[in-house]
C-alpha cells in the first residue's frame, strides 16, 4: 500500500549519475532521479543507530531510499509509513535547512519569504528543496532532475572556495592527486572525491563521511548524526515554515495563497 516492498542488507538501490561535460558536477541522468542515499544516522523506527545490528537494511519507498536496523522495523514502518515519513522529513529539513544554498524559488527565481508569504520546505527523495508556492511543487514535479541540476549547481557554487577538506573524505587521498576531483552533491553537502570510483562507497554509508565533513566544518552536531531520538522531531525547527514531506504534508496553507497569486504567472498558471 506505502510503496515497493523492497529490501536489502547490501548494495546500493539502481539508478546512475553522470558527468556534466566541462563541469565536475555530478547530476542525475536518468527520466527519474535517484535521489540521495539515506541522510539519517539512525533508524527511524528504533532510535538505534544503524551498524548497531548489523549491516543496515536499505528499503525502497517507491524510489527512495531509507534504512532500517533490521527488518523487524520495516513491518512497523510499512504498518505506520505517513507517520514515519512525517517524522524522516522533519528530520532531514532540520539538518538541510541551515545550508540551504539559494535565496530565491529553484523554479520561480522569486525571493523567498518577504510578500510571497512564508517558504514551502518541500523533501524530495531525501532532499529539501524550497519553494515560494504550491504551484512551484507541481512544477517542479514535471521535471525533478532539471531543477535539481540547478540545486546542485548553487550547493557547489556556494560550498566549493571555502571547502574544508584537501583530502578525499572516503580514500584520504589528496584530492587533485588522481586528476580534478569529483564535486558530488548530497544532503545540500558538497562532498569532494579523489575519484568516481569513491562514490559508491560514500553511498554505503553517507551519515558516516557527512559527519566528517560537518566536522571539518565546525558545525555543530546535526540531526543527521544524533546516535538517537532523531525521529522525534515533529517539525523542521522553530522557523514556523510550511514544510511538504513525500509522505505528507502539515502546516497551514493560508500564506501560500498568497504567495500563488503573487508568483506572477511564471510557474502557477
Amino acid at each position: 500500500m506505502f510503496g515497493k516492498k523492497k529490501y536489502s542488507r547490501i548494495g546500493i538501490i539502481g539508478g546512475a549519475t553522470v558527468l556534466v561535460a566541462g563541469f565536475s558536477l555530478l547530476v542525475f541522468g536518468a527520466e527519474e532521479p535517484k535521489g540521495d542515499a539515506y541522510p539519517l544516522a539512525t533508524c527511524i523506527v528504533s532510535g538505534k543507530r544503524l551498524g548497531e545490528m548489523g549491516d543496515a537494511v536499505i528499503y525502497d519507498h517507491s524510489g527512495r531510499e531509507i534504512r532500517f536496523c533490521c527488518k523487524g522495523c520495516v513491518k512497523k514502518f510499512e504498518g505506520n509509513a505517513a507517520e514515519y515519513l512525517e517524522k524522516i522529513d522533519a528530520a532531514i529539513i532540520k539538518d538541510q535547512l541551515p545550508r540551504y544554498p539559494l535565496e530565491t524559488c529553484v523554479v520561480s527565481g522569486e525571493k523567498l519569504g518577504g510578500d510571497m508569504g512564508e517558504p514551502i520546505n518541500h523533501v524530495y527523495k531525501n532532499r529539501l528543496i524550497r519553494f515560494c508556492c504550491k504551484g512551484c511543487v507541481k512544477e517542479f514535479a514535471k521535471d525533478p532532475g532539471k531543477f535539481l541540476a540547478l540545486l546542485d549547481k548553487a550547493v557547489v557554487d556556494k560550498q566549493k572556495e571555502d571547502y574544508p577538506l584537501e583530502t578525499c573524505v572516503v580514500s584520504g587521498r589528496k584530492l587533485g592527486s588522481m586528476g580534478e576531483p569529483v564535486d558530488y552533491v548530497h544532503a545540500n553537502r558538497l562532498v569532494r572525491f579523489c575519484c568516481k570510483g569513491c562514490i559508491q562507497a560514500f553511498r554505503k554509508d553517507p551519515a558516516k563521511y557527512t559527519g566528517k565533513i560537518d566536522k571539518a566544518w565546525g558545525s555543530e552536531t546535526s540531526s543527521t548524526h544524533e546516535s538517537e531520538g532523531s525521529h522525534e522531531h515533529g517539525g523542521p525547527g522553530s522557523s514556523g515554515e510550511e514544510s511538504h514531506g513525500s509522505g505528507s504534508h502539515s502546516g497551514s496553507h493560508g500564506s501560500t495563497h498568497k504567495g500563488m497569486m503573487m508568483c506572477k504567472g511564471r510557474c502557477c498558471g
